[in-house]
């Protein structure tokens, strides 16, 4: 800061004046004088050094425009943002939440002993080991093909290991490039449409519609059985399909399944299944899309561990892409994706490896079994709890998640009201697409006595 001058009040009449007539007078009235004169109070002037205006030095680099378009933050962000907002105006709240998917319960000691005794052995000369393969674990890729895909033909070097499906589908998007047109459910999982904006394979985002450009939304609501109108919808390369469904908790039928494969066929398009909540599917829904016949030739399939063994921090999944799948020149899908794997990605954490093989070892999926069973549990309180006060309720049967209709109401207002009333958190229905404004979803992601508090709530607000 510059010498600051110090002036009697009589002789800054002028620069005075010229400070109550606007900064552009002041700038005008001070230009050969190094300060500013702030104000008078009390017959004391204070002066301001004012300092050459400095402007923050730019690369040449212009930002990624694909960037630019995308609307406000990241969803589960943006809540915790207005969570913790909400946190500082009660400080003496307990806040619940039921909104982000977060597993809650703890990591079966099955599954934790395993990833102990490796981290362990890995301060020893035998059992350290460095870079792995980028694909995974020779020993866990054909534990996942045979425990989840047995008789689905499925072999072990189509099982792609992976540090989650979240980052299976950005890596899929790579793949796939910006010149591809896509298809997502609406509602659904928003990293489907974010990272498709982010690689550029739409245009703008249109406000009156709440939806982008070349992105085609395939509406999913209680009208049509939460299954889109195929008939509608217009022919694209990929087409993202979720089921159980994020956020409505439905799963499809094998009869609905069969029609969009049909429909992929019949189009020459790829689907990308994610099957992150199947464990969940209490009825006979399929679990995997390779259940439908002719589906390897269309179908890829994401997958976790995240919410079967509490593995949101560990971070373990898998990709299952079949030798049948093919680009439109003959060439595998399955090899391009080794690429991609290999040049992005140097696998999965050996640690979580280790707990992976546990996880699909009989004793651990007995206990994967028990935490979901769990988390369903939760999820009929809170279904029941919506059912008692006259809500329509959807989902929740075959998922950890309640889908509850506020006709009529915006999805981010309810929200609002809910968390500033109750000081609960759940996540709007809008963040997952235009389908679902007037809708939340409630996660059965929690504690017993937080899901048991925050029901007494709800009755609270809305008996």
């Amino acid at each position: 800061m510059s010498a600051i001058h110090q002036i009697l009040s009589t002789s800054i009449s002028s620069s005075a004046s010229a400070f109550i007539g606007g900064h552009t007078n002041l700038k005008s009235a001070t230009k050969s004088s190094n300060f500013a004169v702030a104000g008078k109070i009390s017959g004391v002037v204070k002066c301001v050094a004012s300092a050459a205006e400095k402007t923050a030095y730019t690369t040449k680099v212009s930002r990624n425009e694909n960037m630019a378009k995308l609307q406000a933050g990241y969803l589960f962000p943006e809540i915790a943002r207005r969570r913790a907002a909400h946190m500082l105006k009660y400080p003496d709240a307990k806040v619940i939440s039921l909104g982000i998917g977060d597993t809650t319960e703890p990591i079966p000691d099955v599954i934790t002993s395993a990833m102990s005794k490796r981290s362990f052995a890995l301060s020893t000369f035998d059992g350290y080991s460095g870079y792995g393969a980028e694909q995974g674990e020779k020993q866990l890729r054909a534990a996942i093909a045979s425990t989840y895909y047995g008789d689905l033909g499925i072999q072990e070097d189509d099982i792609f290991v992976s540090d989650g499906a979240k980052s299976d589908i950005s890596r899929l998007q790579v793949l796939f490039g910006s010149n591809v047109t896509m298809a997502v459910q609406d509602p659904s999982y928003p990293a489907y449409v974010d990272s498709s904006v982010i690689l550029g394979q739409t245009g703008q985002f249109q406000k009156d519609v709440e939806k982008f450009e070349n992105i085609e939304y395939m509406r999913c609501t209680p009208e049509n059985g939460f299954f889109p109108d195929l008939s509608t919808v217009r022919r694209t390369d990929i087409i993202f399909f979720c089921s159980p469904n994020n956020p409505t908790g439905y799963s499809a039928s094998r009869e609905q399944l069969t029609k969009l494969v049909q429909f992929a066929k019949e189009n020459g398009s790829i689907i990308v299944y994610d099957s992150a909540y199947a464990m969940y599917v209490s009825d006979d829904s399929p679990k995997s899309i390779f259940e439908i016949p002719g589906a390897k030739e269309v179908a890829l399939e994401v997958s976790s561990f995240s919410k079967y063994a509490g593995f949101t921090g560990v971070r373990l999944g898998w990709t299952a892409i079949p030798k049948e799948l093919l680009y439109s020149d003959g060439f595998p899908v399955a090899k391009d994706f080794n690429r991609i794997v290999c040049t992005c990605f140097n696998g999965a954490s050996n640690v979580a490896q280790a707990g992976g093989l546990a996880c699909v070892s009989a004793e651990g999926i007995k206990a994967m079994h028990e935490v979901v069973g769990f988390y369903k549990e939760n999820t009929s309180i809170i279904v029941d709890t919506f059912n008692s006060l006259g809500f329509k309720v959807y989902g929740g049967k075959n998922a950890p998640y309640v889908w509850v209709h506020f006709p009529g109401q915006s999805s981010w207002e309810v929200f609002g009201e809910i968390l500033e009333k109750t000081h609960v958190v759940t996540t709007p229905g809008s963040g997952f697409g235009p389908a679902g404004e007037g809708f939340i979803r409630v996660s059965a992601f929690g504690h017993r006595e937080n899901v048991l508090e925050a029901c007494r709530r709800f009755k609270q607000l809305y008996k």
